[in-house]
């Protein structure tokens, strides 16, 4: 999560370096999928300790394409990776950093839900 305060117990080891994180969630969603977070969280300028990488950690980073959408539409402060949930709408994949919000967010109206995080700026898949 970007803009969330750290939980100095919630923690996990990379390469030898300590992230901090806020929650459990973030934890498991990071143990998914390491090596997207690391790009996009050095992306997004998350993760300081992660400025100098080794060559071959840098050639697997390179590797890595990230997706256009970087947060969920509906917790804008998460991060989402194509190792998250999600749903396809008008022929386009769109992650959700909780399956459970689908059901109990999502589902409830998909069309307002849409609108809102596009005009957000949530969901560049689908253009301007």
């Amino acid at each position: 999560m970007v803009e969330t305060e750290i939980d100095e117990e919630e923690v996990v080891k990379f390469e030898g370096k300590t992230i901090y994180m806020c929650c459990g969630s973030c934890i498991k969603a990071w143990e998914k999928n390491p090596e997207y977070y690391l790009k996009i969280g050095r992306e997004l300028k998350l993760l300081p300790q992660f400025k100098e990488v080794s060559k071959e950690l840098q050639e697997k980073l390179d590797k890595i394409k990230l997706m256009d959408q970087r947060h969920c539409p509906l917790r804008p402060e998460c991060v989402v990776s194509p190792a998250s949930p999600f749903v396809e709408y008008e022929g386009k994949k769109i992650y959700f950093f909780k399956e459970r919000d689908i059901e109990r967010k999502w589902k409830k109206d998909p069309k307002a839900a849409f609108d809102k995080a596009r005009k957000a700026g949530l969901l560049p898949q689908f253009g301007e």
